[in-house]
């Protein structure tokens, strides 16, 4: 004798661990990458806008050096999870200038390389960081600390003659003459509560602005 196999019923079992299986190991690793992709997005639309202001503000002569217009900043960029000393933020103000001739002479030194290291390069004036500095750096470099002030202001024996106060590339960015300056804002923020396969590790998101 032969016994007829309920074909619909182990059709249906297969058909449920294909869609199990194709559920589990696709459209779940897909939706949630999208979600992750959807909120770095808004993340850095968000960063955008708060190293814009930060630039505009700096620019008007904002003095970020102090505490108040610090907790201001970051009040400004709520949900990043940044504080004016630390958490996953950091904000670079920096000032640049373009070193003539003139400059070295009225600084005291002769308007020669040997005399005036930075004659004809394009140099930091000024530079303040808010929340977390361990997190990023600026791309044009850092001055020298021994030459900054407690308001960040680089000093002119450091700017007119100190190599490591030099803004590299920036002139490649915006060229400057002499007399004029720069005011550019540079922000960094990582994401650790979007990194949920660490594989990938930490999303992160930049931006920056030059006035």
């Amino acid at each position: 004798m032969f016994t007829r196999k309920n074909r619909s019923s182990s059709e249906r079992g297969s058909a449920l661990v294909e869609f199990v299986v194709c559920f589990g190991l696709f459209w779940v690793p897909l939706f949630l990458g999208l979600l992750v992709m959807g909120f770095d997005l808004i993340r850095a639309m968000q960063v955008t806008q708060v190293c814009r202001d930060a630039g505009h503000m700096y620019s008007y002569g904002m003095d970020f050096s102090q505490s108040a217009y610090q907790d201001l900043l970051v009040s400004l960029a709520p949900g990043l999870n940044m504080t004016t000393s630390g958490g996953n933020g950091v904000v670079i103000l920096s000032t640049v200038t373009y070193i003539a001739a003139s400059d070295c002479t009225a600084g005291g030194y002769q308007a020669t390389q040997s005399s005036c290291a930075n004659l004809n390069q394009t140099v930091f004036t000024r530079r303040i960081v808010v929340g977390n500095a361990s997190l990023h750096t600026s791309a044009f470099g850092t001055p020298n600390s021994s030459d900054l002030d407690s308001s960040g202001n680089v000093s002119a024996a450091g700017y007119l003659n100190n190599v490591n106060d030099r803004a590299v590339g920036f002139g490649n960015v915006i060229p400057l003459s002499s007399g004029q300056f720069s005011y550019m804002a540079e922000m960094y923020v990582e994401s650790p509560d979007l990194s949920w396969w660490s594989y990938l590790g930490t999303t992160w998101a930049n931006s920056r602005a030059i006035f």
